[in-house]
């Protein structure tokens, strides 16, 4: 099984994304449903997805939950909760008994304290996933791996994976620190990573694929192959290119790493992390 471990679906409100302002982001600010990804789908020969969140609201985790209930092609479902809050407990009791539940995040790097995650409300949030089978996504840019690895040191026992590969600045060629850093928090055995994101770090359509064998090397040699894990990030990927040209970059690149390790990287490793069938 072929699995997308990262997308999301939107029914666009700019109210709601207010991310996406400007001329260049008009090629994502419409509607995009489960209908339109499997479309892509089908045509390059994956057979699912893990849906994550990209508004943070509990609104948002309950309308992935029911687009996910009765479509088999929709794995899991990352949502958000507030970690933070005190009905965090109440909010996990209502959505954790959903078994395409499978996940949390929250919208780390957009927030302006850089040593957030450290906050001990947000730490005692993560202290709880845990024990209702959770995992952790974090999102987060270069400069927040260091505090990241302050955070993986406190739970052991909790799965974490690492969106985008912390979205180094691949147009600009830099690798320093996060090279580094990125090795530090691969040598925690519960930490996963994405291999995903790469192309709206790029220059948006006039990337070549060689742009991103440097952070894949990287990767690949910290986490190794049964940490590594594909993900699209469509919509959002088609600011740098389309859905086949993002999922052929990752596929060429473990050309040469035999059947086994590609069948690993692009579904069995995201099966295993997420807990999907």
């Amino acid at each position: 099984m072929k699995i997308d471990s990262h997308q999301h679906f939107w029914d666009y409100n700019p109210e709601e994304y207010p991310w996406m302002q400007g001329e260049k982001m008009n090629p994502i600010r419409r509607n995009f449903g489960p209908g339109d990804l499997w479309a892509e789908q089908e045509r390059v020969g994956l057979d699912g997805s893990i849906a994550v969140q990209a508004r943070q609201s509990l609104k948002e985790s309950r309308w992935l939950l029911e687009l996910a209930q009765n479509d088999s092609r929709l794995k899991g479902v990352v949502g958000w909760v507030d970690l933070r809050g005190p009905s965090l407990e109440a909010e996990l009791e209502e959505l954790s008994p959903n078994k395409k539940f499978v996940g949390v995040r929250h919208v780390v790097h957009d927030e302006p304290d850089d040593q957030f995650m450290l906050r001990p409300e947000f730490l005692r949030g993560i202290g709880k996933l845990h024990g209702y089978g959770m995992t952790y996504d974090l999102l987060l840019f270069p400069k927040h791996l260091p505090v990241a690895v302050e955070v993986v040191k406190q739970f052991p026992e909790q799965p974490f994976v690492l969106d985008h590969i912390a979205k180094p600045f691949i147009k600009d060629g830099g690798m320093s620190p996060w090279y580094r850093d990125i090795a530090e928090l691969a040598s925690f055995p519960n930490v996963y990573c994405k291999v995903s994101g790469m192309v709206t770090e790029a220059a948006w359509r006039a990337w070549n694929k060689r742009d991103f064998r440097p952070y894949l090397d990287i990767v690949f040699d910290a986490f190794g192959e049964d940490r590594l894990m594909f993900g699209s990030d469509w919509p959002v990927c088609l600011l740098g290119g389309d859905y086949a040209e993002v999922v052929q970059l990752v596929t060429d690149y473990l050309g040469d790493r035999g059947a086994e390790t590609i069948e690993k990287v692009m579904g069995s490793n995201a099966a295993r992390f997420y807990g999907v069938s």
